[in-house]
């Protein structure tokens, strides 16, 4: 049986999420981050250019960002992009590449840790989009098939569908399917029966600083300051001289031949895919059993193993 236990080795932000002292009564700044979103090295700058504010860091789904903004429970927030700049500020950080995960029975364990998976090579494998996906909204083309719907035992027919990306990990895991997330979220899910790969022609996930554009105050101009690279020293300027984040469609992973992809985007950390490759086999794909949850290994999986590399 693999060991199902989540991989998770702690980043560089493990030490910044400190509660506040009960005692502290320094002003204070909620910044937000989504799951996967790493602001370490830029709570570091904060708290070395103010250390008269105390930054708190809250972590916040991604599909409650806008609200958590709305009531004020953070001041700002490191989000998924698209927002709605009607209402918010966004200043677009950096892209995260896509990753399929696979179970290391797949035949696509065994290409090389580096080697980028072409979406036609899902075609056959159901794919588990979870309820908090942040890749597949909308009209977004999605790799793979859907998985098929049952009968629950009451003659109700029911598609099985992760509620979280976590659960979608481990169905991947038992070998019904596979799921593709963001770089970032396959490391934080990772288990040690399963392994990601670089997905070309799948959507980019553009994270970004967000914040009400009724909020005007120095605190949410010194974190702009931060993120966009200005030195302590710097005047600090208005968001008119920010790009902000456009509207406009998300845009697609590496396609063949053109520049590698980074875990982070242009401003990210480089990322090679964790997990080694595993033998050849069958995929693992099955029906669901039971009530939701997808079955075990069935039929045999899509292309064969030990392509060359692109």
């Amino acid at each position: 049986m693999p060991d199902g236990t989540p991989d998770r080795t702690p980043g560089d932000d493990s030490d910044l999420d400190l509660p506040v002292e009960p005692d502290d009564d320094r002003p204070r700044f909620r910044w937000g981050y989504v799951p996967g979103a790493t602001p370490g090295r830029w709570a570091r700058t904060w708290r070395d250019r103010l250390p008269d504010v105390h930054l708190e860091l809250v972590q916040v789904e991604a599909a409650d960002v806008e609200g958590a903004l709305r009531a004020g429970d953070v001041d700002a927030a490191l989000g998924r992009l698209p927002v709605d700049t009607d209402e918010f500020h966004a200043i677009r950080l950096y892209e995260e590449v896509p990753v399929v995960v696979v179970s290391k029975d797949h035949l696509l364990a065994a290409t090389e840790e580096d080697e980028h998976v072409a979406v036609s090579d899902l075609a056959d494998d159901v794919l588990w989009v979870a309820a908090d996906d942040v890749l597949f909204g909308g009209d977004e083309p999605r790799p793979g098939r859907a998985p098929e719907a049952y009968d629950d035992g009451s003659g109700t027919l029911v598609t099985p569908a992760p509620s979280t990306t976590a659960e979608a990990v481990a169905w991947t895991a038992n070998g019904s399917g596979v799921t593709v997330v963001p770089m970032s979220l396959a490391r934080l899910h990772h288990r040690k029966d399963v392994v990601h790969r670089l997905l070309d022609d799948a959507p980019l996930a553009p994270v970004g600083l967000v914040w009400l554009r009724d909020r005007d105050d120095d605190l949410v101009e010194e974190l702009v300051g931060i993120v966009r690279g200005r030195t302590a020293n710097s005047s600090r300027g208005r968001r008119a001289a920010v790009p902000e984040e456009s509207t406009g469609k998300k845009s697609r992973g590496r396609r063949k031949g053109g520049a590698e992809p980074t875990g982070q985007g242009r401003s990210g950390k480089s990322a090679g895919g964790k997990g080694g490759a595993a033998r050849g086999g069958q995929s693992g794909r099955g029906g669901p059993r039971g009530k939701g949850a997808p079955g075990g290994k069935g039929a045999q999986g899509g292309r064969s193993g030990g392509r060359g590399r692109r």
